[in-house]
């Protein structure tokens, strides 16, 4: 089902962690996240060029692929505190949509039994499909609830004629039972779609959705709070989906559909962080990030810091239940520790 390396590129892990194999679960017992590819964008409306995503967020960084990533804020080293791994790409042919997201549900599903976060690398946000259902085929149907940063609703009920594409996700999750519509949380919204048609049938479902013009009017950390507030109610875990075209097209202008007036790249990694922190994930996704579209590679950074920040948040909040609560920085980090500063 999945690969080492990427179907588009040289083979590599995502900033040098340790290479495993789906097929053999010595490789990732224990593992505390594992990243996969999803490199798919059949489902995209106008620009594509996603199917290269999983290649730009695992390379794109000007630190060495040495497996480590301290985090200045958090004290904590994601990457070596989770021992997390990469399988690779998930074979994905162009052109054969209903295999390749069988395929990644299948995927998905077999990392979250194993224990271990699914974190997706898309990818169109097609892949939200299998990916969040995939997790709750392990968590449990109806379980799951589901935070989703996009500046489009992805709740149409038709793609072209057609059931499955980047603008059907979220409506195919919640028809199929698989995420609940009033534990669905969407942040960042703008724009000129959905419809009323469509917006009357996320009403119907009970989603919730902070669209810009709220999330200006009452800041995002309010926002925030009452979307984990919803999330954790009756529900036994969180995923995260995160397009990329959330964040302003100014700061991340690699993406096929870029909608003006977005989130900044600060605001949704800070957002990213605390919800890992602060709610029980069970998997993530990061999409629609189109390199040929990037400028500097400005949007491939975006999504690889999106990806450490919720891994730095897992890690945080990890080791805080392991201490009972009293988390402190790890050894060496005097300026953190309020107790080691210099006066």
């Amino acid at each position: 089902m999945a690969r080492i390396g990427n179907m588009f590129g040289p083979d590599a892990t995502s900033l040098g962690v340790p290479a495993a194999d789906l097929d053999v679960p010595e490789s990732y017992a224990g593992a505390g996240a594992v990243i996969v590819g999803a490199p798919y964008d059949g489902g995209t409306s106008h620009r594509p060029g996603a199917r290269f995503g999983p290649q730009a967020i695992r390379f794109t960084d000007y630190l060495p692929h040495d497996g480590r990533r301290p985090h200045l804020a958090l004290g904590v080293d994601p990457l070596v505190e989770l021992r997390v791994v990469d399988v690779g790409d998930v074979e994905m042919p162009p052109g054969e949509i209903e295999t390749s997201m069988a395929r990644l549900e299948a995927t998905v599903q077999k990392i979250a039994a194993s224990g271990a976060i699914p974190v997706v690398l898309g990818g169109d946000h097609t892949i939200a499909w299998p990916d969040v259902t995939g997790v709750a085929r392990h968590v449990g149907w109806g379980r799951v609830s589901v935070i989703h940063f996009d500046a489009h609703a992805d709740t149409g009920n038709l793609q072209f004629g057609s059931l499955i594409g980047h603008g059907t996700p979220m409506r195919r999750l919640i028809d199929s039972g698989a995420a609940r519509g009033d534990r669905f949380l969407q942040i960042g919204l703008r724009g000129y779609w959905p419809d009323p048609e469509t917006l009357a049938w996320m009403a119907e479902q009970g989603m919730r959705s902070f669209e810009m013009t709220e999330v200006v009017e009452r800041g995002l950390d309010d926002c925030l709070t009452e979307a984990m507030v919803i999330a954790r109610d009756e529900c036994d875990g969180v995923f995260l989906s995160v397009d990329v075209d959330v964040v302003d097209p100014g700061s991340a202008p690699g993406t096929g559909t870029p909608e003006p007036g977005g989130l900044s790249t600060r605001q949704l990694l800070d957002a990213v962080r605390r919800i890992a922190m602060e709610v029980p994930l069970v998997g993530m996704d990061v999409v629609e990030v189109s390199p040929p579209y990037d400028n500097a590679e400005v949007t491939a950074f975006m999504a690889n810091r999106v990806v450490l920040e919720a891994l730095s948040g897992v890690a945080w909040r990890r080791r805080r239940t392991a201490t009972g609560g009293d988390h402190a920085p790890l050894p060496g980090w005097p300026l953190l520790d309020p107790r080691r500063r210099p006066t």
